[in-house]
């Protein structure tokens, strides 16, 4: 068997240990970690947490505990494979900017409601119980600056409806990544 030149050997192993270069931890990389935010095993760092008071049709206030999607991955790997999320639990969308936004149920495996919140902090509109796993887009068509994820039907279950009043608890320390 031909033996390969020194120089073709070294670059190889140069290349090989490249590719093991440790993270900003000085760890090296686990060789299953995933990249693409949107897949299964994607290790998604832990989110900010907060508080969303949501006022009524009838007086009451709901209060929602969230995790804070405020980077471009957390927006886009949002709940995803989650295979249930509580009464009381949801997830809170931070966009840099009001505009009128659009959301999917791409490897979201249940249903949700989305609430649209404006910069006054009003319901802008709510899409109900979005269908699990489909590329559908889904808007209510009305430049909002927040999306409230919340589990299938609870909108409609508490007498959240557009126009609604909603409060912040714990949100404005959390910086929105463009």
């Amino acid at each position: 068997m031909p033996r390969a030149p020194f120089h073709a050997v070294g670059a190889a192993l140069l290349l090989m240990l490249a590719c093991q270069a440790p993270d900003a931890q000085g760890k090296p990389p686990s060789p299953s970690a995933q990249t693409d935010v949107t897949a299964k095993d994607y290790e998604m760092p832990p989110l900010p947490r907060a508080w969303v008071r949501l006022h009524d049709a009838f007086g009451g206030v709901h209060r929602v505990e969230v995790e804070v999607a405020a980077t471009p991955e957390a927006r886009t790997r949002g709940l995803m494979w989650r295979e249930e999320l509580a009464a009381g639990k949801g997830m809170l969308f931070l966009f840099p900017e009001e505009e009128v936004q659009s959301f999917w149920m791409r490897n979201t495996l249940i249903p949700l409601d989305m609430l649209f919140i404006t910069t006054q902090l009003k319901v802008a509109g709510i899409v109900e119980r979005a269908e699990p796993r489909s590329l559908v887009s889904r808007s209510v068509g009305v430049p909002s600056q927040y999306v409230l994820e919340v589990p299938g039907g609870w909108s409609q279950s508490v007498g959240v409806t557009k126009g609604s009043a909603v409060e912040f608890e714990g949100v404005s320390s959390i910086p929105i990544v463009p």
